[in-house]
């Protein structure tokens, strides 16, 4: 079995696992209250067989002894009445949906997705509100949870992001702010509650006794407060009315002119089936393979037009289109490539000074043609050494990232096998704001790889009997923290995908980020006359 397929089966695996959320007796228990759980109730609201991108899904699975599956909030990408929208949904499965410090993470990628994209978010609320031993990583900081509020002040004031928030059982404390900040508030009878405070904090700070629902409950803040808009009868009639109120918001789906129409490609299946994928990457992670043919599973008709192909060709540039969207794409090639007369041969996956120019301009030219760029990472940094240095490698790398740092155009990355080092950066690394991160199973995030990494710490004396132990522990770490799941764990990523899932995904991402035609720079961008 190869390498791609095996690690899929183990992600397959855990995947699995953590959209049990919390469990089949806490699922009971959800249902025993009335209430469905959170990944039935984004189906629920969801468009029937669409898409549905799930952002985070591994976020925290490796950390608190396994007992924060998803960090306790679903978030994703999927469609309502055909329009794209952001879904966050406390799982109640897990720790009553209390707030980790990874749930806040997860939340405020949400909320920067729908900021970027321009498109709807929806709240299902259903939380205890912070995770009381962890509030130190909840509660203060500029990421803490006051961000969460501070995004939904900017998305109302100034960016025009339809908010709609339902409350779907407890929304205590801090967390009410959510909510409230949003456009429409929905709730449900016998099932929400909303307050400040619950009836237990009421009773110690003021002397009052009062009942839940009396305090906050949906009839309470419906017809007495007027905090929330619509009452809902149950879980199912809140969400049916959700997908009511998103379809009656104006929405024009792109491309909307004819001039747009008869630009955009016809749709043709890729020249090679996505399932040859697994047998196209090299069981050993550190050989080549034929970069082409993974496009050719990918692709339009597998096709791809070359940008300068006889000029630095360890990096691929060319224009394509994937199920009819037209891009521009950037990949490494690994392998050893022949040089120029009189040239020593060039090494696939490693950025040269001619290779760093080459793209630089590209990514100049895709951003004046406002097209999306895909990024194929499989890049293992800069070249160094005498000769490297001398052409100006350093010089040509700082353009190369201010490139792709400055363009406005949407960008997507797919990492396949190796993101190391400095190439990380140039090829969109999550620091650099790309729209979305995906990786492969068989991605590697770090600084380097961990057998370089012992040289450079170790040097002659990584074969020395003393060292043995401490060269085998840094490796051992290092192959732990080089795992993409390491990477989906701690948000360096925001899915894992199975590679017959990439073009799908990747069609879907791409008409996502096509809704906003403005600058795809940072979080947000105000817009010029707020």
């Amino acid at each position: 079995m190869s390498r791609l397929k095996t690690l899929t089966a183990e992600y397959r695996e855990l995947q699995a696992r953590l959209e049990q959320g919390g469990g089949p007796e806490r699922v009971r228990r959800q249902h025993e209250q009335g209430k469905l759980t959170a990944r039935e109730r984004v189906t629920k609201l969801l468009d029937p067989r669409a898409e549905w991108f799930e952002l985070g899904l591994l976020v925290a699975y490796d950390q608190y002894d396994g007992q924060a599956p998803a960090a306790g909030v679903v978030t994703g990408l999927g469609r309502v009445a055909g329009r794209p929208v952001v879904v966050v949904a406390n799982d109640a499965t897990v720790k009553a949906g209390s707030w980790w410090p990874e749930t806040i993470k997860k939340i405020l990628r949400a909320q920067e997705v729908a900021m970027r994209q321009r498109i709807p978010i929806v709240y299902l609320v259903d939380s205890a509100g912070v995770n009381l031993p962890y509030q130190g990583g909840v509660f203060p900081g500029q990421y803490g949870a006051a961000r969460i509020f501070y995004y939904n002040s900017i998305m109302r004031r100034y960016l025009r992001v339809p908010q709609i928030a339902a409350v779907m059982g407890p929304c205590i404390a801090g967390g009410a702010y959510l909510p409230a900040l949003s456009d429409v508030i929905f709730m449900v009878e016998g099932t929400s509650f909303m307050g400040l405070g619950g009836p237990n904090l009421v009773k110690g700070a003021t002397g009052q006794t009062v009942d839940a629902e009396t305090l906050g409950g949906a009839r309470t803040h419906t017809a007495v407060s007027a905090v929330a808009h619509y009452r809902a009868k149950d879980d199912a009639d809140c969400l049916a009315r959700i997908r009511e109120h998103v379809a009656r918001l104006p929405y024009a789906p792109r491309p909307t002119t004819v001039k747009e129409s008869l630009r955009t490609p016809a749709v043709t299946k890729p020249k090679r089936d996505s399932r040859e994928l697994y047998e196209l990457l090299p069981t050993d992670h550190r050989m080549s393979y034929d970069v082409g043919a993974v496009l050719e599973c990918l692709l339009d008709g597998g096709r791809l037009d070359p940008f300068q192909p006889d000029l630095a060709p360890e990096m691929i540039c060319g224009h394509g289109a994937l199920a009819g969207r037209a891009l521009a794409l950037i990949a490494n090639s690994r392998g050893v490539i022949k040089g120029k007369k009189g040239e020593s041969p060039k090494i696939g996956g490693i950025i040269y000074t001619e290779s760093a120019e080459k793209v630089a301009y590209f990514i100049e030219n895709a951003d004046r043609e406002r097209m999306p760029l895909i990024l194929g990472q499989d890049v293992s940094g800069f070249m160094v050494g005498t000769e490297a240095e001398h052409s100006g490698i350093i010089r040509a790398g700082a353009r190369f990232v201010e490139a792709m740092a400055t363009a406005t155009v949407p960008k997507l990355v797919l990492t396949m096998n190796h993101a190391s080092g400095a190439g990380y950066y140039a090829m969109a690394g999550q620091g650099f704001d790309p729209d979305f991160v995906v990786s492969w199973p068989t991605g590697r995030m770090g600084v380097m790889e961990g057998e370089s990494a012992v040289q450079a710490v170790f040097g002659s004396g990584a074969a020395d009997s003393e060292n043995a132990a401490a060269v085998e522990a840094m490796r051992t770490d290092y192959e732990h923290q080089l795992d993409a799941r390491f990477a989906g764990a701690r948000g360096f990523v925001d899915a894992l995908i199975a590679p017959e899932e990439t073009r799908d995904t990747l069609a879907f991402l791409l008409d996502v980020t096509s809704h906003f035609t403005g600058p795809h720079l940072g979080a947000f961008v105000l817009p010029a006359d707020p």
